[in-house]
Order: structure tokens, then C-alpha cells, then sequence
């Protein structure tokens, strides 16, 4: 994992219930950093839409938490051409220019290769100048195109190294990511009142389901 990007900071995956996170996170983009993350200009209503979980189930979010709120994600998504696949980066403007995006970058990397994908494609604006600096210090291959820049890069190879890496950093993640939501509950349940049979069932169990494999 990586720690230590900025205090308090690590990056972890992100878990099928925690889609609220995503969309909290993408809706607190200034306007040109979301502008950016998307190609264009687009409304909370679009946002609200993109970051549903039936809409994230066929991607692999990986974010930057610092003190426990996210301010940085990467997601990841298979394209229908074998070995291919595409990522896109956001980072809220106070906590750019910190390596947050280098250590997503890097995780969505050593991920991707994992599941056997040799090229990773990211498109950007032209006048998205930190996407092009960071795709550069991992060798990545521009090529601009009418106001916009296609972005690849080559994805390393799965050794027995790599995968122990991943598979043991989610387990350690997901652990973190069940603690966060019990801390998060535990403080709204506290805003309930009645006895835990009042409670709306979900306050009473909350399942993290892993489908974004």
C-alpha cells in the first residue's frame, strides 16, 4: 500500500458500498478539475448517475484517503478488446500536486498487468498539462488528436511478486474499508433514536460486496 503521500494519506481500493464515497468525492471537483476527469463541463445530475452502483460494476476504483475522507480516485474499466483497457484520474485541487496521482496511477498499473492487460489508455484535454506530466514519468505514448490527447501506456507483467502484492494489500484494505464504514455508521446510528429494532434495516447491516473485479 501506499502510505505517507501526505500526512494522513494512504491509497486503498474502494468497495461495492462505498459508491456514496465516489460520488461525494467527484461532486467536490472544482469546476476545472471536473471539467477535466470528464472532457467537458457536466452537472451533479450527471454526477449523481455516473457514480450509481449499477453504473460502477464493471470498474476498479482505487482512491486516496486522507484522514479518512477521499480526495483522490482512480478507476479503471476492461475494454471489449482483449488485453486493453482504460483509466481515468481525479484529484480535488488542494491535494494535487502531492503524488496522489503517481501512487494511482502506479496501483491501477500493477493491477491492471495482473489481470493480463498489456496497454492502459487514458484520454485527456490538450490543456491537461498534470495528466501528460504524470503519464510521462511512467514512458506512456501521446498522441494529440483535435483538442485532445490519447494517453498509453504499458502495463507490467504479473509475477507470483506482484499478485501476492495485490491480493494481500485488498485483504488489508478491505479490512480497513469495513472499520471506516462501522466508525461512519456508529455516528449516524447515534442520530437515531429508538431501540435497534426501530432502526431502518440499513443501519442495522451493511454488507461490502466485491463485484468490481
Amino acid at each position: 500500500m501506499y502510505e505517507g503521500l501526505i500526512s494522513g494519506g494512504a491509497v486503498r481500493r474502494l468497495w461495492f458500498g462505498e459508491t456514496e464515497l465516489y460520488r461525494q468525492h467527484l461532486l467536490r471537483l472544482d469546476p476545472e478539475s471536473r471539467r477535466n476527469r470528464f472532457g467537458g463541463a457536466v452537472s451533479d445530475e450527471f454526477i449523481a448517475h455516473y457514480a450509481e452502483p449499477f453504473a460502477l460494476s464493471g470498474a476498479i476504483i482505487y482512491g486516496s484517503f486522507v484522514d479518512g475522507v477521499l480526495r483522490g480516485a482512480a478507476e479503471l474499466r476492461l475494454l471489449t478488446r482483449e488485453g486493453e483497457a482504460e483509466a481515468a484520474l481525479s484529484v480535488e485541487r488542494p491535494w494535487q500536486s502531492h503524488g496522489v496521482g503517481t501512487a494511482l496511477l502506479e496501483r491501477v498499473l500493477l493491477v491492471a498487468g495482473n489481470r493480463e492487460i498489456k496497454r492502459l489508455h487514458m484520454i485527456c484535454l490538450a490543456e491537461n498539462r498534470r495528466v501528460q506530466q504524470l503519464a510521462r514519468k511512467f514512458d506512456a505514448e501521446l498522441a494529440f488528436q483535435s483538442g485532445s490527447v490519447v494517453v498509453d501506456l504499458i502495463a507490467p507483467r504479473p509475477t507470483p511478486i506482484s499478485l501476492i502484492r495485490e491480493l494481500v494489500a485488498d485483504g488489508a484494505e478491505l479490512a480497513t474499508a469495513m472499520l471506516d464504514v462501522a466508525s461512519q455508521l456508529s455516528k449516524r446510528i447515534q442520530h437515531i433514536d429508538g431501540s435497534p429494532a426501530r432502526r431502518p434495516a440499513q443501519y442495522r447491516r451493511l454488507t461490502l460486496v466485491d463485484n468490481w473485479r
